[in-house]
């Protein structure tokens, strides 16, 4: 009884019979199936929104810019046309990386210049968090594609290649972007900057754990009424939890300005 109640608290369906073993993994193939079709769709909307930006379509239709026409014509906020942007740039990225890395062997004969070419399996989430590093992605897929081809110990199949870019993302989207290549012979500055460093560090850790609570499609506004519960009980302040979660988004220190830093 404690159970059904609890389900029915959260909105759940009651209870049904159990599942047969056959049943459960066929249902789970579905959920399976509708994921790959959503990240599909992710890369198919980026490859048209990075031509339809190249193009200044919104130009002929009499908008002033693209916010505005994204706004007119789709009804979506400025934040959300450019982190359509932020996806397209990333995908565009790994594409052109994929293509340098595999060109001695194809994985698919495809459009060259279509961003979704290859499903990488990469949620939008994913994108958005390494689009300010894109070129860092594109550099890393790049360089390991190249070594497994020169390598000859595995053939670069749509599954290696697969996971050599969700890899390649995972690792730039978790460390913190690498510190300044300034340098000084005064170690106090030097010792201050180490300083900045780790702090900047452990906020990007700070700014993943926000993101799990409130995924980087919602505005600050949004993103404040769901973490203003989670930042008082681990005691951080609102703001400072919202700098975290913009720095984990964009890997720009400057989002921790006037706050953090």
């Amino acid at each position: 009884m404690g159970e059904q109640h609890e389900d029915q608290e959260h909105g759940a369906e009651p209870a049904r019979p159990p599942l047969t073993a056959s049943r459960a993994r066929e249902m789970t193939a579905g959920l399976r199936e509708a994921m790959d079709d959503v990240r599909r769709s992710v890369a198919v909307l980026a490859a048209r929104v990075r031509d339809a930006h190249a193009a200044r379509v919104w130009l002929p239709l009499g908008h002033s810019s693209w916010e505005s026409y994204c706004a007119a014509e789709f009804g979506i906020s400025r934040a959300q046309a450019y982190r359509l942007l932020d996806v397209a740039r990333s995908l565009t990225a790994i594409h052109g990386a994929v293509t340098a890395g595999t060109e001695t062997s194809r994985t698919r004969d495809s459009d060259p210049h279509g961003a979704a070419a290859l499903d990488y399996g990469l949620s939008q989430r994913a994108l958005i968090a390494v689009s300010s590093r894109a070129e860092d992605v594109a550099e890393l897929i790049t360089r390991r594609l190249t070594t497994l081809a020169h390598s000859g110990l595995q053939a670069l199949d749509t599954a290696t290649v697969r996971a050599v870019v969700r890899q390649a993302v995972r690792d730039i989207r978790t460390a913190p972007p690498p510190p300044s290549d300034d340098t000084s012979a005064d170690p106090t500055i030097a010792a201050l900057r180490r300083v900045v460093d780790e702090l900047a560090a452990s906020t990007h850790a700070i700014g993943e754990l926000m993101l799990e609570v409130a995924p980087a499609y919602l505005s600050d506004t949004e993103a404040a009424d769901v973490l203003a519960l989670l930042c008082e009980e681990i005691g951080e302040p609102l703001d400072h939890g919202l700098a975290a979660r913009r720095y984990a988004i964009s890997g720009d220190r400057r989002a921790l300005h006037g706050t953090v830093l």
